[in-house]
C-alpha cells in the first residue's frame, strides 16, 4: 500500500493541477468507490458539484482536498491501487476509472482503482491540537514530515510501549506515514530488529531510529517514491523510483550493503519483513 512519500507525491500533483479549479460535473460508475461516503455516490456527486478546490492536504497516508464551502473535506482512501489522475478531456477513459470530476476548464480529475480497495467520502473537518483536520483523521498522528512534528514526545510515546519495535512504526496513532516498506528500511539503518522490544530501546536509539525514517522518507520523496508496479503513480501516471534505492525492503538473498551478509525475509504481523542477520540481531527471547 502506498505510504506517506507515495502520497505526498501525489498530494502535490493535485496541489499543482487541480487547486484553485471548479468542480462542474461528478460521475460514480463503481459503488465500491463511494462505499466509505454513507449517503451513496447520487449524494457526494450532487455536494461536490459547483465547489472549488482550495487546497490539498495530508496526514501520514492520509489525503484529502478542500473546497470554498467551509467544514467540507473529501478524504481519498488510495487503498492498494487508488490513483489520482489529472487528465485532458479528449483522453481515452481509463479500463477501472470509477469516479470522474470534470473541471472548470474541461479537464478530469479521475480516480483509478483496479483493486477497488480505495475511494472518496465526504467528512467533516475538525481542530485537533491546533491543526484542521477530517473528522475520520482525527485519530492519525502527526508524521515525521509534519512541520509541527514533535520528536521527543513521539520517542516518549515509542519507549511507552512493550511491543516490539516494527509493530510501533506501523501504528498510525503514535507516528503516522510507515508502512512495511519505510519501516524495513528505517530499521536497517539504525541497525535494529522489528522484534525489539520499544520499551527496552533506549532514548538514543529512538531518535536515531526516527531521524532514519525521516530522511528515508525524504530521499523517497525526491524520487517520486517507491513503485513496484504501473499502479504506484503520481497525478500524471509518472512511476516513483525509489525501489532502486531499497537496502533491506524485497531484497531477500541479496547482500547487505553494510556488510554482505545475505539478508533475510520472515513474517511479522502477515508481512513479509526483511533484514540483515548479522547488522540486525534478533533480540534473544525471554
Amino acid at each position: 500500500m502506498p505510504e506517506l512519500p507515495e502520497v505526498e507525491v501525489v498530494r502535490r500533483g493535485l496541489a499543482d493541477h487541480a487547486v484553485g479549479r471548479a468542480i462542474d460535473t461528478v460521475t460514480v460508475t463503481h459503488p465500491r468507490a463511494v462505499r466509505r461516503h454513507a449517503a451513496g455516490g447520487a449524494d457526494l456527486a450532487a455536494r461536490l458539484t459547483g465547489l472549488r478546490i482550495d487546497s490539498a492536504q495530508r496526514r501520514g497516508k492520509y489525503l484529502w482536498l478542500t473546497f470554498d464551502e467551509p467544514d467540507t473535506a473529501l478524504v481519498v482512501h488510495l487503498g492498494m491501487s487508488g490513483q489520482m489522475l489529472v487528465q485532458p478531456a479528449d483522453a481515452p477513459v481509463e479500463k477501472h476509472a470509477h469516479i470522474r470530476a470534470v473541471l472548470g476548464d474541461g479537464a478530469e480529475l479521475r480516480f483509478v482503482d483496479q483493486r477497488t480497495f480505495g475511494g472518496w467520502a465526504l467528512a467533516d473537518l475538525v481542530e485537533v491540537n491546533g491543526t484542521v483536520v477530517p473528522d475520520s483523521v482525527a485519530h492519525i498522528a502527526r508524521d515525521p514530515l509534519d512541520p509541527l512534528f514533535d520528536r521527543e514526545a513521539v520517542v516518549a510515546a515509542i519507549r511507552a510501549k512493550n511491543t516490539e519495535i516494527k509493530r510501533v512504526l506501523l501504528d498510525q496513532t503514535v507516528i503516522s506515514g510507515i508502512g512495511n516498506i519505510y519501516a524495513d528500511e528505517a530499521l536497517w539503518r539504525a541497525g535494529l530488529h522489528g522484534t525489539r522490544v520499544a520499551a527496552e530501546l533506549t532514548r538514543p536509539v529512538v531518535r536515531t531510529l526516527l531521524d532514519g525514517v525521516t530522511a528515508v522518507m525524504t530521499e523517497a520523496l525526491a524520487v517520486g517514491g517507491t513503485s513496484f508496479d504501473a499502479l504506484y503513480v503520481n497525478v500524471n501516471g509518472e512511476s516513483g523510483y525509489f525501489s532502486r534505492s531499497l537496502a533491506a525492503y524485497g531484497r531477500e538473498d541479496e547482500p547487505c550493503d553494510r556488510c554482505a551478509t545475505l539478508l533475510v525475509r520472515e513474517q511479522f504481523m502477515n508481512r513479509s519483513s526483511f533484514s540483515c542477520p548479522k547488522c540486525q540481531r534478533k533480540p534473544r527471547r525471554r
